[in-house]
């Protein structure tokens, strides 16, 4: 017979078995297009961003004019410029925490457990991670507010009040920066379910702060606005998930195995950083060069552009970066079966978004240009648009790649990355000066059409000399 579950509120009857079935079907769609609990939060957040982002793309090219545009969206290259002090320990705090991570666990109390040379090793990385970060954080604000300041008041003059945001931005960016090994901490110690529903109801509050100081009319003030937000989102979560467990990491002297910066750190962080370097200029170069050479307005068409762009990696690794960990877990027991399953899997649904999404956002772009030419106005032309998302396409695909063998505590990829890099600073330089926004799409999807197959070829090589 049939059980019933009678709601006292409201009389309603309901089919107790017939609602479990819904919800065992639908946790086998999602499992069977590889969706966990990490990817489901990761995907909220991006379907959120895919929703709130042109949003925001509509208040702007509403309520700002092409001039203010221009300057928001040069904030936030210069801003990347962070990337030069945080020479890529992030990306190795995760791997080098993954493998110790799969020899501990948290206690319900939310203590760290298990084997005890693994939990001094992860202390003392943390330990050195938050002294990395706190000097890091201390020349963010010098280094790149000082060289803003410098930038804008060389550029073209504009009626623009700029100083006091740019300042204030770059203050709270030094701020973010000390938060960033928390993250990659938390993310190595495969914390990524309660880390990826955070970043949802964080990624919700930046947004709906972002969009009610745009109606108000704060101008530059906005990214002000959504950063304090976002830092103040992120002080709450640490405070009320994970106390005890930074507690423990900052606060307690590692008492047995370390893991030493110049000895452990340094041979994978070092190329990761120079990675991390070219890959800024090969990807954050464009709207500062833009704005330089030919004003602030198409400057904000192409940092307006480059967001939608940008936008299609972001969407897709929503279910690739939860399994990082995995990786180096896996890594860490041998179990290299185990570990290409999870990585086919996990690539072949990545490429599928990838594809699809670029595809769509070109669709989009397309019929904006016919219907609302007001609001393309503020964005690149279809064409330049099309160049630019079949290069980041390309550079997308690529990624579950990098991120495997990065997973080996190693960077093959290094010789690779540094031609990109010069590559794409020379071509953006060049062509930007001399043929504007469409000189650089095409610079760019040249660059990684004759560097991305490389990626493909190491990864293979890389993989039968490491697993033989």
């Amino acid at each position: 017979m049939r059980k019933h579950k009678k709601n006292s509120r409201m009389g309603i009857k309901l089919d107790v078995p017939l609602q479990t079935g819904l919800r065992f079907r639908l946790r086998g769609v999602l499992r069977r297009v590889d969706v966990d609990r990490p990817v489901f939060w990761g995907l909220l957040l991006k379907i959120w961003s895919v929703g709130a982002g042109p949003i925001a793309l509509f208040l702007i090219a509403k309520l700002f004019s092409p001039v203010l545009q221009g300057y928001y969206y040069t904030f936030s290259t210069l801003l990347a410029l962070q990337v030069f002090v945080e020479l890529g320990l992030g990306t190795v705090l995760v791997q080098f925490a993954s493998h110790e991570w799969s020899l501990l666990r948290l206690s319900e109390g939310g203590q760290l457990c298990g084997d005890e040379a693994a939990l001094s090793r992860l202390t003392s990385l943390a330990q050195l991670a938050i002294k990395w970060y706190l000097v890091g954080a201390f020349v963010v604000v010098v280094a790149v507010g000082g060289g803003g300041y410098l930038f804008f008041t060389h550029s073209a003059a504009h009626d623009i009040s700029w100083r006091a945001p740019w300042f204030a931005l770059s203050l709270l960016t030094g701020a973010a920066v000390c938060l960033v090994p928390v993250w990659s901490l938390l993310e190595g110690c495969n914390q990524v379910a309660p880390l990826y529903k955070f970043r949802f109801y964080q990624g919700v509050c930046t947004s709906l702060s972002l969009w009610i100081a745009i109606v108000v009319g704060l101008k530059l003030w906005v990214p002000v606005i959504a950063s304090i937000s976002t830092l103040t989102a992120g002080i709450v979560f640490i405070l009320w998930r994970y106390p005890v467990f930074f507690k423990q990491l900052l606060l307690h002297k590692p008492t047995g195995d370390l893991i030493k910066w110049r000895k452990d750190i340094l041979p994978m962080q070092w190329k990761i950083a120079l990675s991390w370097v070219c890959g800024y200029f090969l990807s954050s170069l464009f709207t500062p060069v833009l704005f330089h050479f030919h004003g602030p307005i198409i400057a904000g068409q192409f940092g307006m552009t480059w967001s939608i762009v940008g936008a299609v990696g972001g969407i897709s690794t929503a279910w690739l970066a939860p399994k990082a960990p995995q990786f180096g877990m896996l890594i860490a027991r041998r179990d290299f079966e185990e570990l290409n399953r999870l990585f086919w899997r996990a690539t072949k649904v990545f490429s599928s978004v990838v594809l699809v999404l670029s595809l769509c956002c070109w669709v989009i772009v397309c019929l904006l240009n016919i219907y609302y030419p007001a609001l393309s106005n503020r964005l690149l032309p279809p064409s330049t648009v099309g160049l630019l998302l079949t290069a980041q396409a390309l550079a997308a695909l690529s990624f579950p790649f990098s991120v495997y063998l990065r997973a080996h505590k190693n960077e093959p990829l290094l010789i690779l990355s540094v031609v990109a890099g010069v590559l794409a600073a020379v071509s953006t330089i060049f062509l930007g000066r001399y043929y504007a926004a469409t000189g650089i799409a095409f610079g760019y999807l040249f660059v990684n059409a004759i560097t991305i197959p490389f990626v493909f070829l190491i990864w293979s090589r890389c993989r039968k000399a490491w697993h033989a």
